[in-house]
């Protein structure tokens, strides 16, 4: 009978409720995988970074810490959203409950605000834009107006990098970075420029792999 229903009807109330939150689980560990490859990207263009200011090559430096900077952004904005992710879990729960003393899904302006933050992330925005579709028909958040999405973090960082930017240098130079760059007003060695080439693939390999985890 149950078989039939569900043809018939769909999913049950409490049906939809458990598959949304296994979606949720599912978004959730995979932005913290997404942290991890940030992280351990980001290390390594730490030390590249630490190598280029040893140098005296601030310019280079600077172009790669600045990606650091992005990366830490993004980092602090998975943290966020997995928090986020976990609040609706929760509110969800809390939706289980009350689904068994009134027999309906209830409207939700927390998970309306929640969801709608997490559909301007990339990484979740599908899930969170089907999901909401899923909920409203449910009756449990209202049609959502189309909201700008927040293009502004290039402007951000274009504002804040220098003052980042020189923050990462001093503490991954150990407090040296007013002497990185005074050195090397002679021409350099056919050595040197060897290590130069090397150092600069090594610095293009490692921004693009934070470009690419950071558009991921």
């Amino acid at each position: 009978m149950q078989s039939i229903n569900r043809f018939l009807y769909g999913p049950t109330p409490e049906e939809k409720v458990r598959a949304w939150q296994g979606k949720l689980r599912a978004e959730s560990r995979q932005l913290d995988r997404e942290t991890r490859q940030l992280d351990a990207a980001t290390s390594k263009a730490r030390q590249t970074v630490k190598q280029l200011a040893a140098k005296g090559d601030v310019k280079s430096a600077r172009i790669l810490a600045r990606e650091v900077v992005r990366s830490d952004k993004q980092k602090d904005r998975l943290s966020v959203s997995k928090a986020r992710l976990g609040s609706i879990g929760t509110q969800l729960t809390q939706q289980l409950a009350m689904l068994k003393v009134t027999g309906s899904l209830q409207k939700s302006t927390e998970i309306m605000k929640l969801s709608n933050s997490l559909i301007k992330l990339p990484q979740v925005s599908r899930v969170m834009r089907e999901m909401s579709m899923e909920m409203t028909k449910a009756g449990i958040m209202e049609e959502m107006l189309e909201d700008m999405l927040e293009i502004e973090e290039d402007e951000e960082i274009e504002e804040e990098a220098d003052a980042e930017v020189d923050k990462v240098l001093f503490e991954l130079t150990n407090g040296k970075l007013g002497q990185a760059g005074t050195v090397g007003e002679e021409l350099p060695s056919t050595q040197d420029r060897l290590e130069e080439g090397e150092m600069e693939k090594t610095m293009e390999q490692y921004r693009q792999q934070l470009d690419g985890l950071l558009s991921g």
